[in-house]
């Protein structure tokens, strides 16, 4: 029998999908794109936009209690089955993306205690030995989520709460060696030659990121115990993310200045660390992130199985990724995915990307989906008396929209090429006229427009 999850492993679930590499690079990352004012307007625009989703989503599980799966469900539902199968793909794509970067960034982390200038063994965590050990750990968690979802869901908890203990400990010893007029000096961000709108706008993908698993949740609501408790769960590991998030990142410029802080290796904590307690700060935070990642690791698994299984179940993907073990785990899905991650893993060992190219690319591939939640809630609710519930639709659609705009054009172009090769997938899964309805003459003729776009975003992105 499948055990259900209850309250705190779904509000775990949320925070660990949330809480992972991003946060230990966050300082670094925010510093090289925007000052002070800058970064506290991107934050105030990300917090409110990201509220406007969670609730967007705790509505939509009370709404339609009947949709399981969330992401996919909801634009399926509201939208089509084209629109339903670019968004599962398009979020199966982010997970499968994050996942790799996960990996990535544990044996980055583990070349604070391997590397010296003369031997570099992990390296950025793009080496052939950093490959071999991501691939040992892949597999792991594979066994691990075979044995049911319920048992990693359990791991999951405890990972999160190791996690918090490092981020705490940051944030009471930069509270206590914050300096105000550090902080304040070159508030507007002048040296770094950008206005205020760009730099506003250079900081959305990074806080985006940092969000994304917001879903969770939902994600894996067939699974949850009570359906009111995964609304509640996305809305309270929003709140702590948040909370978490808005201290790391204006507490290190209060730490050290702007331009310093900027052209720290990343994880950029460390360093902040180090000065923080001397010498054993670096190794404080690189443990910190191995045990963080691994939990954030481990819970986008879960989330990047789950939905394959619930896009087959209803025709997007081919029938048999719907396939579960004994234990209720999406076995085939998960052999999907996880052959999917080693074959990124190879590529980056060849091809030596790094954390930052994954990051960009898994951000722009949850977009769409994001977006369309927003848009199906205002579809629900449209002609009904609940005004509250509108306006959430209309925030959340508004700060999808906004998102898609700070992207850029060429980002967008990179999500039109990764898009493309899903529609073979989606035209395998219905061959034969299985699927159960047809597609409509809108749906065809934008098939071939996001086709007829590949050749020249392939042709932008190359040049």
């Amino acid at each position: 029998m499948e055990k259900k999850l209850g309250l705190g492993a779904l509000t775990a679930l949320v925070l660990s999908s949330m809480l992972g590499a991003g946060v230990f690079s966050l300082p670094q990352n925010m510093a090289a794109v925007a000052g002070p004012a800058a970064l506290l307007l991107g934050w105030v625009i990300t917090g409110v936009g990201i509220i406007f989703l969670s609730l967007a989503m705790l509505l939509l599980t009370r709404l339609k209690p009947d949709l399981d799966g969330g992401i996919f469900t909801y634009a399926r539902a509201g939208f089509g089955e084209l629109m339903g199968f670019c968004s599962a793909w398009g979020y199966w794509l982010c997970a499968v993306i994050a996942n790799v970067s996960y990996l990535v960034i544990v044996f980055s982390a583990l070349s604070f205690f391997t590397d010296t200038p003369d031997r570099v063994i992990f390296g950025d965590g793009n080496t052939w030995q950093a490959m071999l050990g991501a691939s040992v750990l892949l597999w792991l968690v594979h066994w691990l989520v075979l044995r049911g979802v319920q048992t990693a869901a359990s791991i999951n908890l405890m990972a999160t709460l190791g996690k918090l203990v490092p981020l705490l400990l940051f944030i009471v010893l930069a509270v206590m060696a914050f300096n105000y007029d550090r902080f304040r000096f070159d508030f507007s961000g002048v040296t770094l030659g950008a206005p205020l709108w760009e730099q506003i706008k250079q900081t959305m993908l990074i806080t985006l990121w940092v969000f994304i698993g917001v879903e969770g949740a939902v994600v894996v609501s067939a699974r949850a115990r009570q359906k009111k408790d995964v609304g509640r769960a996305t809305l309270l590991a929003v709140l702590a993310a948040l909370l978490v998030y808005l201290l790391v990142t204006l507490l290190s410029l209060g730490v050290v200045p702007r331009a310093e802080l900027a052209g720290m290796r990343n994880p950029s904590m460390a360093g902040l660390m180090t000065r923080l307690m001397g010498s054993w700060g670096d190794a404080v935070i690189a443990v910190g992130l191995i045990i963080s990642v691994c939990g954030a690791y481990l819970s986008w698994t879960i989330m990047a199985a789950e939905v394959p299984l619930i896009a087959a179940q209803q025709g997007a993907f081919p029938r048999s990724i719907a396939r579960q073990n004994r234990h209720k785990a999406p076995a085939a899905s998960l052999w999907l995915t996880n052959g999917s991650i080693q074959f990124c893993l190879i590529l980056i060992a060849l091809t030596g990307a790094d954390y930052n190219n994954l990051l960009t690319i898994a951000s722009e591939m949850i977009l769409v989906p994001y977006l369309l939640v927003g848009l199906y809630l205002i579809k629900v609710v449209y002609g009904q008396r609940k005004p509250i519930a509108l306006a959430t639709g209309i925030g959340a659609s508004l700060y999808g929209i906004w998102l898609l705009y700070a992207s850029g054009p060429l980002h967008l172009m990179m999500s039109v090429v990764l898009y493309t090769p899903g529609l073979l997938l989606f035209l395998f899964a219905r061959r034969g006229g299985r699927a159960e309805i047809a597609l409509t003459t809108l749906e065809r003729i934008a098939m071939g427009l996001l086709i007829a776009a590949t050749l020249p975003a392939v042709w932008q992105l190359t040049a």
